[in-house]
């Protein structure tokens, strides 16, 4: 039992954008992980600022 052309495409297109939604957000994602834990002991405040100049 073979899926249809149309079935397939659908299914292609799915992968597709799962794909691409997860190669935009993985990095946003890890970023807010990390600002959400905050910095360890003894290690200065996370910032968006501290960030970008490093």
């Amino acid at each position: 039992m073979g899926l249809s052309p149309g079935a397939k495409e659908r299914l292609e297109t799915v992968f597709d954008v799962t794909k691409t939604v997860f190669h935009l957000g993985f990095i946003p994602m890890i970023l807010y992980l990390g600002f959400r834990k905050g910095a360890e002991p003894g290690m200065p405040p996370l910032t968006i600022l501290s960030l970008l100049w490093q």
